[in-house]
């Protein structure tokens, strides 16, 4: 194996690995989405230590990268558009690693 086959093998399991953990973050954005709909709804129980326990493991995972987009957008009261533009962020990085950057490296 040539080195420069060993460097682009490498360079794919990279990308495809920060692609999995962008892919995964956007699952937690939507589950943290529809857990705070249920939750501001009551359809689930919130004195249930389960319940609480997803919920705060949701809102950490989630919060620090919503706050600064929370903190720019406008007051729309009460609906909170924050995850919808992370949900764009996210899916415009994922198209222009793959698209952009990935054909110069690879």
């Amino acid at each position: 194996m040539s080195v420069n086959n060993e460097l682009e093998t490498t360079m794919i399991a990279l990308f495809q690995t920060i692609d999995l953990a962008l892919n995964l973050y956007t699952w937690v954005l939507i589950a943290s989405a529809i857990f705070s709909w249920l939750y501001a709804f009551n359809v689930i129980n919130s004195s249930n230590q389960f319940v609480n326990s997803v919920g705060m493991f949701l809102y950490n995972v989630t919060e620090p990268v919503l706050r600064p987009i929370r903190r720019v957008l406008p007051n729309l009261g009460g609906i909170d558009i924050s995850p919808i533009i992370l949900l764009l962020i996210i899916f415009f990085l994922r198209s222009f690693m793959w698209n952009t950057i990935f054909p110069l490296v690879a």
